[in-house]
């Protein structure tokens, strides 16, 4: 896990997008636990309230779940959940503004899958 100190990204949700990249590379497995807050809190030098924070959003969105008194653990589906939900972002984030530039520039269907073509192979 990498957390970037000076970055505009929250350190919260910095940790939230470290345990999803942990799901789905399969470094933390579905059913398996994944480190406390107090382990993460200390080994990046992070307030465990920032770390729990990062995690219940994780616990919100059903990607973890809790059992009482032995910690977090890594939901059934979570990988697929984290891929769709990472996939709906992109779309919102890249794909769209992307095609939105494209027919502002009046580039047809065909010239802007071949820029991206080009880019995907580069």
């Amino acid at each position: 896990m990498d957390i970037d100190y000076d970055s505009q990204k929250p350190i919260y949700i910095q940790v939230a997008e470290a345990i999803q990249d942990a799901i789905v590379t399969g470094a933390f497995e579905e059913e398996t636990q994944i480190p406390s807050t107090t382990e993460i809190s200390l080994g990046y030098r992070i307030n465990p309230a920032t770390v729990l924070k990062g995690m219940n959003l994780l616990v919100d969105s059903k990607v973890l779940y809790k059992k009482r008194g032995l910690g977090m653990f890594v939901s059934p589906g979570a990988k697929e959940m984290v891929r769709q939900m990472r996939s709906d972002e992109f779309i919102l984030n890249f794909v769209k503004p992307l095609v939105e530039e494209g027919r502002k520039l009046e580039l047809s269907n065909d010239r802007m899958m071949a820029l991206v073509a080009k880019e995907i192979n580069a």
